[in-house]
């Protein structure tokens, strides 16, 4: 008797090969037999007219407060991903000691928009070492499996205390126990080592992160924990000093190379099309070539569609944050903003006022955000109503720049207008990121070169921003299935979801639908696969609220055998647990 099979679907096994039709058994938490499967069955799932594809393997996430409090990881696992990989871009909650817990809170809160209150009510401090972290998360049953990195933030800070966030250099006893500890870690089951070296990344009172300066020294010594083991990867993000020029690039560059070349394991960085030079990427690209033909392991990350913002009165950013009319009202409930806000001399009042500076003097809202709230009018020509069905590839003369054109009235009065709209739950879609030329082509480019993984997801954070952790629906759904030129064919967009992330991260057990392997998996309905828009909801810690989105078509999700998605619906099933790197097979 099988524990499960799933009848009739297309199978897209992950490695790239053509779909074919196949049954799926499943027995112990394994995939046991793909073909005609006529043994009887505990369930049976109907796949007819769907496609079965391996369980999602998500290379970027930030679940590291709330998997404290959380055992279902969503939305990460609404979007049928199985396994996912968190302590990214250096911060995280381990090493820590119990002095500097709230420093790592404010860390986190600044730079991924995680409310703090929610992180300090939420987290259960039951450990200072990263192995104790691990052991630590080991003991709740969750619906996916999760995978933890040593980020160089906390390990920083635990190894030098107030001299890490006071911008100094790390000492050579310093880099030497900092490279201890990660060895320490990686040998516990610790997937890699991550840091973060950009300026759009700040604490809650606007300093710097203390990875951020991190010297060549430091980076090089702590990377070479790594050397020796046939496990655990780098991951790096950078805003390369866009600013500075080719020499500042190339020196950023060299340094991330020579970490990777002192771990000598795989890197994996951040890429997008940046605001205000968009054509780094190529840059990077260029030297990533470079690195691979060199004999490293380097590749880059990249999203498939634009990174930006949900602005909203709810939200945690919005085009009048910083107008003295609108924060004289900020504190008042919503629906008391609203009515205040209709009233026609209040408006036109606004409307000729300017935006306060938001950043700086201890915020840790990046600068980029004054240059656009000081340029609002210029800025709404990338500014789109996101609707109930989100389109995320909007045509330029849909923004609202093009609505106040063809009205004949100012742009920001559209704009104004707009977040007043459904009683001022309305969101508005800013793509900042990857969107220049007002279309997604050359994020195209991006997802095609071979140095390219999936990723930048985010699961976890930036809960008042974005909800990008829908990207593997809209990777299926727009570049496999909707978009009018470009598409991507669905066994390829189905091997970067799966096969291509397990191969990166080590794991040999999962990422291809084959015998032997475990039965993560997913059936889905690729005609009815869709993205509502994201809803606010207040369920974090604290009475703390994020953005959420679902999805339509996914008829199941299974981890180890186990259906954790039923028919859009989370199950009672538990089977996630944390992996530890090197110990899969």
């Amino acid at each position: 008797m099988l524990d499960l099979k799933i009848v009739g679907g297309q199978i897209v096994d992950g490695t790239g090969a053509p779909a074919r039709a196949a049954d799926v058994g499943v027995r112990g938490g394994r995939i046991v037999e793909i073909g005609k499967v006529t043994e009887p069955a505990n369930r049976t799932i109907d796949a007819a007219g769907a496609v079965v594809t391996p369980g999602f393997v998500d290379l970027h996430a930030h679940y590291d407060g709330q998997i404290s409090w959380d055992d279902e990881l969503a939305p990460s696992v609404l979007h049928g991903v199985t396994t996912t990989v968190m302590g990214n871009c250096g911060v995280g909650f381990a090493p820590v000691r119990e002095s500097d817990r709230a420093r790592l809170v404010a860390l986190m809160e600044g730079v991924e928009d995680i409310p703090g209150s929610a992180l300090a009510e939420g987290i259960r401090w039951e450990w200072d070492s990263f192995p104790e972290y691990i052991d630590a998360l080991d003991r709740t049953p969750r619906t996916i499996d999760v995978l933890a990195q040593v980020p160089h933030d906390a390990l920083r800070v635990y190894v030098m205390g107030d001299r890490a966030v006071a911008g100094e250099p790390a000492n050579e006893a310093e880099i030497a126990k900092m490279r201890d500890l990660l060895r320490a870690a990686l040998e516990h089951g610790a997937a890699g080592f991550s840091t973060g070296r950009t300026d759009n990344h700040r604490g809650n009172d606007g300093s710097a992160t203390p990875s951020s300066e991190a010297d060549r020294l430091e980076l090089e010594g702590i990377a070479s924990a790594m050397k020796g083991l046939s496990f655990g990867v780098l991951q790096a993000v950078s805003d390369f000093d866009m600013a500075a020029g080719k020499a500042r690039f190339d020196a950023e560059y060299d340094l991330l190379e020579g970490m990777a070349r002192a771990a000598g394991r795989p890197m994996s960085m951040s890429l997008l099309q940046r605001f205000g030079d968009s054509e780094q990427w190529r840059r990077i690209l260029e030297r990533v070539e470079r690195s691979n033909a060199a004999g490293l392991d380097v590749k880059v990350q990249a999203a498939p569609r634009a990174i930006g913002v949900l602005l909203g009165l709810e939200a945690t950013f919005h085009p009048f944050m910083g107008f003295p009319s609108y924060k004289a009202v900020q504190h008042l409930p919503l629906a008391e903003r609203v009515r205040h806000l209709k009233n026609p001399e209040v408006k036109a009042r606004l409307l000729e006022e300017k935006s306060e500076k938001v950043a700086g003097d201890g915020s840790a809202i990046p600068p980029l955000a004054d240059q656009l709230l000081a340029n609002l009018d210029f800025v709404s020509m990338s500014l789109f109503r996101l609707g109930t069905r989100p389109n995320y590839e909007p045509k330029r003369e849909d923004s609202l720049f093009g609505e106040a054109t063809r009205r004949g009235v100012r742009p920001l009065e559209v704009v104004y207008d707009a977040l007043l709209e459904d009683d001022g739950h309305a969101l508005i879609y800013f793509p900042i990121y990857n969107y220049a030329a007002g279309n997604l082509d050359e994020v195209g480019e991006m997802l095609r070169h071979p140095r390219v993984l999936f990723g930048l997801g985010d699961g976890g954070a930036h809960v008042g921003t974005i909800c990008d952790a829908s990207f593997p629906t809209f990777l299926l759904s727009h570049w496999v299935r909707d978009r009018d030129h470009g598409r991507i064919p669905l066994e390829r967009a189905v091997q970067m979801l799966t096969g291509d992330a397990a191969s990166w991260m080590g794991l040999a057990d999962r990422g291809v639908l084959q015998i032997g392997r475990r039965a993560d998996l997913n059936v889905i309905d690729l005609e009815r696969l869709a993205l509502p828009a994201p809803r606010l909801v207040h369920d974090l810690p604290a009475g703390g609220r994020r953005l959420l989105q679902d999805a339509d078509g996914y008829r199941a999700t299974i981890v180890r055998g186990e259906v954790v998605r039923d028919g859009g619906k989370t199950t009672a099933a538990r089977p996630g647990r944390v992996v530890r790197a090197g110990r899969t097979a």
